[in-house]
């Protein structure tokens, strides 16, 4: 099935459907390529999510996995399949699951350089009091670098009532942050949060 990206949305990510155990996803370019393979493990007690080229899985691209049994606040640690550090993002506890989803985002050394938050956060507190708000109001992120408090990438689930899909749009290029990483982030994005709708 042929996705067609939203204008200025470099990347799409397409939940795979029958996916019996475990969640999966398709990552679409601009020109409705297949370019990765998003799989989130079963039966682990850690959250573990790694993007591959393809569905066959041959080849790793990057690995985001939790460092404890899922809680409120968890920390992903975001690595190459070589083990390289590329940061972390943890989620904020009690704020991101009453109010609006917050997650931080940290370098290799543990500096926070941006922080993802949902858009509105009216829609956020209402997609909480009843699922019908998830189908008419989709979520929204936007990834804001902490050193200037501007929006650099948004996030934005498409409105869909059978297919989760969330379509990435990089607004500005940014040296701490290359597209793997904000690929792997928004499959992160895609398979936690995307559980809500």
């Amino acid at each position: 099935m042929a996705i067609k990206p939203a204008p200025g949305e470099q990347y799409t990510i397409r939940r795979k459907i029958f996916k019996i155990f475990g969640s999966a996803f398709h990552v679409y370019d601009e020109n409705n390529q297949i370019i990765g393979y998003c799989k989130q493990k079963a039966f682990k007690l850690k959250e573990d999510i790694r993007l591959f080229t393809g569905e066959d899985m041959s080849e790793e691209l990057i690995i985001l996995k939790a460092r404890s049994i899922i809680d409120f606040g968890s920390t992903y640690d975001i690595t190459l399949p070589d083990e390289t550090n590329l940061g972390s993002l943890r989620r904020k506890g009690l704020k991101s699951s009453f109010i609006r989803d917050e997650w931080m985002m940290f370098d290799a050394e543990g500096t926070q350089i941006a922080i993802i938050r949902e858009k509105n956060a009216v829609a956020a507190i209402l997609r909480r009091v009843h699922e019908i708000f998830t189908l008419v109001m989709p979520q929204k992120y936007e990834l804001v670098r902490t050193t200037d408090d501007k929006p650099i990438v948004e996030l934005r689930q498409h409105f869909n009532p059978f297919v989760f899909r969330l379509g990435v749009k990089i607004m500005e290029e940014d040296a701490q942050l290359d597209e793997l990483t904000i690929l792997g982030t928004a499959c992160l994005l895609a398979a936690i949060e995307g559980r809500q709708g």
